[in-house]
């Protein structure tokens, strides 16, 4: 279902395209306005970024998850000051999606490390070249770690110090992440786990992403017919954490009562039922009004940032973790097309649509902002106008022409 009207986007249609850099080349570097040990040369441009802005939206990435990843490294890092660069970077094998997805978590604090991709045993000129100009500081909780390698082969810069967590079994993989983690937090252990299955469809996984950088809490993995020796001894270590289930159709009632041995169980479900299917749209709606206490984004009203992604590009989820944990904290939304707003989608957007009367004018209110990630292969432009339109915040008012205030948000 198409959302919106030639009326109400046409004048959106006109985007200002703030940046359009092609792979190739170098960009020019400037020196950074401040004085002292914080000066320092860093580049402006993000090479191979594509940024395209609405009133309410930001596009970024370009036509792979690799560019995608760079481009939001580089708008989270300008790296023009010291307080600009990161601590470390994550470098992931794209061709590994659970550990992608589980390295999404050391975007949260206290790392907040942006996450770079590598393609097997070769890093792509333009992760290498984003790894470069960023610069990372070195993590003190890691002992000056600048980059961390997950599942990766390609060469590090031989100055660098790192950190190698080698591929394997994906329970294996994310259990030492969750290790690493606890180490870069000072020993601190997390209240909180997502678990979801290690065959969990990419697109139903997705959101964890969003979510793990948001909340700290790392990603383990379980099978349908049972809890991994690894899961177990990091769900052990972590003395009854809350544990948040997602794609729980995939896990099973087997696994899900295994689980319930090492802490509280929650599943958090998009289909009804927690034994039922979600859509992908259906399920990264359900995480995003999903909250239990402190834990989980709990949008149900206007006011927030939030992060869009066409189902078909698994990797971009971990690639854009990073805008979950940083700026305006999004969710992570997504398209099943890039020429179509879901129905279920438009109708969640108009749920958390600002408004405002003339009681409460629109200086006074509050406003919703979405980064896209990807080309218009992955959102079109016209997508991205509607979906500016759904973002925008409105008056409100009644048939008669009086005011009406804006609606209770949905539960």
């Amino acid at each position: 279902m198409r959302t919106g009207s030639p009326r109400r986007f046409g004048a959106v249609l006109a985007l200002a395209v703030v940046a359009l850099i092609s792979g190739c080349g170098k960009a020019q570097p400037v020196r950074s306005a401040g004085a002292g040990p914080a000066e320092r040369l860093a580049p402006v441009l993000s090479p191979g970024a594509v940024s395209i802005a609405t009133r309410n939206t930001t596009r970024l990435g370009g036509a792979d998850p690799t560019s995608d990843a760079a481009a939001v490294a580089r708008t989270v890092y300008p790296a023009m000051t010291f307080a600009s660069r990161p601590q470390a970077v994550v470098v992931a094998d794209q061709n590994n999606w659970p550990a992608a997805l589980a390295a999404s978590v050391l975007s949260s604090s206290p790392l907040a490390a942006p996450l770079l991709y590598s393609e097997g045993d070769s890093l792509p000129s333009i992760s290498l070249q984003t790894l470069q100009s960023l610069d990372p500081l070195g993590a003190p909780t890691l002992g000056g770690t600048q980059e961390i390698r997950i599942a990766t082969t390609a060469p590090a810069p031989a100055s660098y110090v790192t950190h190698t967590i080698a591929g394997g079994e994906p329970a294996v993989v994310a259990a030492a992440i969750e290790h690493l983690l606890l180490a870069a937090d000072g020993g601190t252990p997390v209240r909180q786990v997502i678990v979801l299955a290690a065959n969990t469809p990419p697109a139903l996984a997705m959101p964890a992403a969003g979510l793990a950088a948001e909340s700290g809490a790392p990603i383990l993995f379980v099978t349908r017919a049972r809890v991994p020796l690894a899961t177990a001894a990091a769900l052990a270590g972590l003395h009854k954490p809350s544990i948040y289930v997602i794609g729980s159709a995939e896990i099973g009632a087997k696994t899900i009562a295994s689980l319930a041995r090492f802490g509280r169980v929650t599943t958090i479900s998009g289909g009804g039922e927690p034994a039922v299917p979600a859509s992908a749209v259906a399920n990264a709606i359900a995480v995003a009004r999903f909250t239990n206490g402190t834990f989980g984004w709990g949008v149900k009203e206007p006011g927030h940032g939030l992060v869009f992604a066409n189902a078909a590009r698994p990797l971009d989820a971990p690639a854009a973790a990073l805008l979950s944990a940083t700026g305006d904290y999004g969710p992570l939304l997504l398209l099943d097309s890039a020429t179509q707003i879901p129905a279920e989608l438009a109708a969640y957007l108009g749920d958390i649509q600002p408004a405002y009367t003339a009681t409460v004018p629109a200086v006074r209110g509050v406003y919703n902002h979405g980064w896209l990630i990807g080309d218009e292969h992955a959102i079109s432009i016209v997508t991205q106008a509607e979906l500016d339109s759904l973002l925008e915040i409105s008056q409100r008012r009644q048939a008669g022409g009086g005011e009406e205030t804006a609606p209770a948000p949905a539960e």
